[in-house]
C-alpha cells in the first residue's frame, strides 16, 4: 500500500480523540493519561502525546501511533487497522489488497447472512405470531430494528440450504453453530444477534415464544470468533453513550440491556451470564472505570453483585449498584415500576461498600448478641478493607447508631483488625523483569541522535552530511531509514515513520525505546556536532583497539612495523582534533 495514504490517514486522526473514546483520558502537563487496557492497569500508566501522536505505557512498555493503538487494543493486523481508521475519514482502502484479508471475513460473512435471513423471517407473514410476541413484551419495531432482532422458522433446514447454495461448506457451518448434524441449529425461535467490539455479528440467541418445553435460551457455542467469557452484549452500540455518561451499566442478560434501551438508557453491557471474566474486566475498563452494577433482584443476583463488585474493585472500578426488590431482574422491574421508578433508582445508586454491608443484614436477629456479634464483626471487616480514613469513621459511626454499640468500642476492634491484617500481610514478590542489555555511553549518545533526528529534520541533513560511522548495525539502519523516510516524503515525525517500520520488528522495538528517553526537544545542533564528534572518537578507539590486538599475534616484523605506523597516525589524528 501507499505510505503516502497510510501517512494521511494517520495525520487526519487526532490520537488524543481517538485513544479517548476508547478509555478515559486526563490531561496532564502537555500529554494525556489513562489506565492502560494492554495490562492489568490499576494506576494510569499510559500517556498519550497530542504533539507527537503516539501513546506510551511505562509499565508494560506497549507504545506506538494510532494504528498500532487499534491493532494492539482489537487484536487486529496493521492493514486492518488501515482500512478501519481510513473509513473512519472517509478513505476507502481497496479491500482486494491482499494483506487487507481478515483471517475470519468468510466467518463474519456467514453470521451476516444469517442475521439478515432471520430478520426476513420475522418480517414475513410467517413472523406474525413472534412479532405479537414481541409487542406483547413492550418491544416495539424500532427496537427490533435497532437490535436486528429475527426468528428461526419451524422449518429444519431453511438456513442450512441457503448458506448451503452460497457455497459455505457444511462443516464449517456445524463449526459455526448455525447447523447442528446438518440441519439447521435454530428451529422456531425468536433470535437476538451477538456482535463483538466492533458490532460485527458472531452469534446468535435463541429465545422460544410459545412455551415449548425446553430450554428458554439457546445460545452459540464457542466458535473462533465467539468466546462467551471474552464478549459483552450491546458494547459496541453503547460505547459512545457511556463516554457521555461518564459511567457504564453491567447487566445479567440482554434482555435487560434492551428493556433500559426502550426507556432511554443506552450505556449498558450485559455479562450474559453472572460472572465476570478478567477479559470481560479489561473491556468494561476501557469503557469506564465508573461502574453500575444491576443484577436480578433475587438471592442469586446479590450474590453475583457481590462477587463481581469484589472483582471490579480490585480491579481499580469505582463500583455503585441499582438494588432491585421484589427479586425482579431490570427487564420486568421496569416493566411492573415503569422508567421513572428505574431512574429513580439509578440516580440514588448506592455505593458498593454499602450494598455489601446492607446484604450482611440479611437473617441477623438484632435481639441476638451471637447474631449481633457476628453482624459487627463482619461489618468492621469490611470496613477495614475501605482505604478512605474519612469513610472508614463515618460507615463506624453508622455501624455504631446502627447496634447501640459505642464507637470507642468499635474503633478498637476496627484497629485491631487492621493491625493483625498489617501484620499477616505478605509483602508482594519482587516484578520480574527482564534485564535489558546496559549500554555504554556511546550506544546512548547514538539514541540521542536518533531521537534529535526524528524531531527535527535539520539534525537529519547534519547527521548525512558529517559522515559519520554508526558502529551499531542497528542504528545504521534507523539512520538510513529514517534519511529514506525524509528525502522521499519531505518531512519527518516520529508517528508516520513508527508506520513506516510497522513490518520490521526489531526496528520497531527499539524505535519505542528510543521515543520513551526524557529528552528535550529544542536541542541545539552545536550538542549534535559534538555528540557526532564523541561517536567518530569512538571508532578511533575501537579500530587502535582492534590494531593492538592485531599486532600481539603478529611475527612479521614489517608488518608489526605497518601495523604500529597505523596506531601513531590515528592516534595523533584523534590528538589533533
Amino acid at each position: 500500500m501507499d505510505q503516502s495514504l497510510i501517512n494521511k490517514i494517520r495525520e487526519n486522526i487526532d490520537i488524543v480523540e481517538f485513544v479517548g473514546e476508547k478509555i478515559e483520558l486526563s490531561k496532564k502537563g502537555k500529554n494525556y493519561i489513562g489506565l492502560c487496557p494492554f495490562h492489568n492497569d490499576n494506576h494510569p500508566s499510559l500517556s498519550v502525546s497530542k504533539e507527537k501522536q503516539i501513546f506510551k505505557c511505562f509499565v508494560c512498555g506497549e507504545s506506538g501511533n494510532v494504528f498500532q493503538f487499534l491493532m494492539k487494543f482489537e487484536n487486529i493486523s496493521f492493514m486492518e487497522a488501515v482500512r478501519i481508521l481510513g473509513e473512519r475519514i472517509g478513505i476507502q482502502v481497496a479491500s482486494n489488497t491482499k494483506t487487507l484479508e481478515n483471517k475470519n471475513q468468510k466467518l463474519y460473512d456467514i453470521y451476516e447472512i444469517a442475521c439478515s435471513y432471520y430478520q426476513n423471517n420475522l418480517l414475513s407473514k410467517e413472523g406474525e405470531e413472534a412479532r405479537l410476541y414481541l409487542k406483547q413484551r413492550k418491544l416495539d419495531m424500532d427496537v427490533i430494528k435497532e437490535f436486528r432482532i429475527g426468528l428461526s422458522l419451524n422449518k429444519r433446514d431453511m438456513l442450512t440450504n441457503l448458506l448451503v447454495k452460497k457455497g459455505y461448506d457444511l462443516e464449517l457451518l456445524n463449526t459455526l453453530g448455525l447447523t447442528s448434524f446438518d440441519v439447521d441449529t435454530y428451529i422456531n425461535r425468536v433470535i437476538f444477534p451477538l456482535t463483538n467490539t466492533f458490532g460485527l455479528v458472531n452469534g446468535f440467541s435463541g429465545r422460544i415464544y410459545h412455551g415449548e418445553n425446553t430450554n428458554k435460551y439457546l445460545n452459540t457455542t464457542e466458535t473462533p470468533i465467539f468466546k462467551k467469557g471474552e464478549n459483552l452484549f450491546n458494547y459496541s452500540r453503547a460505547k459512545d453513550s457511556v463516554r457521555h455518561d461518564k459511567f457504564v451499566i453491567v447487566m445479567e442478560g440482554f434482555m435487560a440491556v434492551i428493556r433500559a434501551y426502550t426507556i432511554g438508557i443506552k450505556n449498558c453491557v450485559a455479562l450474559m451470564g453472572t460472572s465476570l471474566t478478567n477479559e470481560q474486566i479489561t473491556l468494561i475498563k476501557r469503557l469506564s472505570s465508573n461502574v453500575y452494577l444491576c443484577f436480578d433482584g433475587d438471592d442469586a443476583g446479590i450474590n453475583a453483585t457481590i462477587k463481581n463488585g469484589k472483582l471490579l474493585k480490585d480491579n481499580g472500578c469505582n463500583v455503585k449498584v441499582i438494588p432491585l426488590k421484589d427479586k425482579l431482574d431490570p427487564d420486568d422491574y421496569i416493566l411492573k415500576y415503569g422508567s421513572e421508578k428505574f431512574y429513580s433508582l439509578l440516580s440514588s445508586a448506592i455505593l458498593f461498600n454499602d450494598y455489601k454491608i446492607n446484604s450482611l443484614k440479611k437473617g441477623v436477629d438484632f435481639n441476638s448478641p451471637n447474631d449481633l456479634t457476628n453482624y459487627i464483626n463482619l461489618v468492621l471487616k469490611e470496613i477495614s478493607m475501605e482505604d478512605d480514613s474519612i469513610k472508614r469513621e463515618i460507615m463506624l459511626k453508622n455501624l455504631a447508631k446502627e447496634t447501640d454499640v459505642w464507637y470507642n468500642t468499635l474503633e478498637k476492634k476496627l484497629n485491631e483488625i487492621l493491625s493483625k491484617e498489617k501484620t499477616n500481610k505478605i509483602s508482594p514478590l519482587p516484578k520480574i523483569e527482564q534485564k535489558a542489555k546496559r549500554k555504554n555511553k556511546y550506544e546512548k549518545t547514538m539514541q540521542e541522535i536518533i531521537f534529535y533526528m526524528l524531531e527535527k529534520k535539520e539534525i537529519i541533513t547534519l547527521v548525512s552530511r558529517s559522515g559519520v560511522y554508526f558502529p551499531n548495525e542497528l542504528y545504521r539502519t534507523i539512520i538510513r531509514e529514517i534519511t529514506y523516510f525524509y528525502e522521499k516524503y519531505g518531512y519527518i515525525n516520529i508517528a508516520d515513520f513508527l508506520s513506516y517500520m510497522e513490518n520490521n520488528k526489531e526496528i520497531k522495538s527499539c524505535l519505542n525505546e528510543i521515543v520513551s528517553l526524557e529528552l528535550d526537544s529544542s536541542v541545539d545542533s552545536m550538542v549534535i556536532l559534538e555528540e557526532l564528534k564523541a561517536i567518530k572518537d569512538y571508532n578511533v578507539a575501537l579500530e587502535i583497539k582492534r590494531l593492538e590486538n592485531l599486532i600481539r599475534n603478529e611475527v612479521d616484523p614489517l608488518e608489526q612495523a605497518r601495523i604500529s605506523d597505523e596506531i601513531r597516525k590515528l592516534k595523533l589524528g584523534s590528538e589533533k582534533k
